[in-house]
């Protein structure tokens, strides 16, 4: 597994942000273990609060939720980084809710995206035990946006139209 640019995210054109993420057989494989290191790594460097791996160029089925307050996100809550493998979801509720996103591949845009506001995470953490955590709101959406990543999908898919896509300088003039 080549991990050399590792701290590289991929940006929007990069094939390996439209493909299908590859299910993880054992979290213990040495390159697994490094693969999480390195994209803890890219994550602290960044101001955002999730990483697929696909971002920094590797299909496999991890991503990274780390809800905190940055200048990007001021009013996101307070979560510790959690690695999650091979996650899924289901919808606890039916109600969605439309608020900003924005993504490290996709630098300067912000949208508003539609997301369920009440999910039941799965995944199996870096130990290899499996994990259900319920999530809502910014934690919620978070989690959607980098389980699209492994999809194949950018929040960009998601939006309901083409006017709720916005320069992330115009949004920070709004917020």
């Amino acid at each position: 597994m080549n991990t050399s640019n590792s701290y590289e995210i991929a940006q929007l054109g990069a094939q390996v942000l439209r493909q299908m993420a590859i299910s993880v057989p054992d979290v213990h494989d040495a390159d697994i273990q490094q693969l999480i290191k390195d994209m803890q790594t890219a994550l602290s460097a960044s101001e955002g609060v999730g990483l697929a791996a696909p971002q920094i160029g590797v299909s496999k089925c991890i991503i990274i939720v780390a809800s905190k307050p940055t200048r990007r996100y001021p009013c996101a809550p307070l979560m510790e980084a959690t690695v999650m493998i091979n996650p899924s979801f289901e919808i606890l509720s039916a109600t969605t809710e439309k608020d900003w996103e924005g993504c490290l591949s996709i630098p300067g845009i912000r949208a508003l995206v539609p997301r369920y506001t009440h999910i039941m995470a799965h995944y199996t953490d870096i130990q290899g035990i499996g994990v259900t955590l319920p999530m809502e709101g910014f934690v919620a959406r978070v989690f959607q946006h980098e389980f699209d990543h492994l999809e194949g999908k950018v929040y960009l898919d998601k939006v309901e139209n083409n006017t709720d896509i916005i320069s992330e300088s115009e949004y920070f003039k709004l917020h």
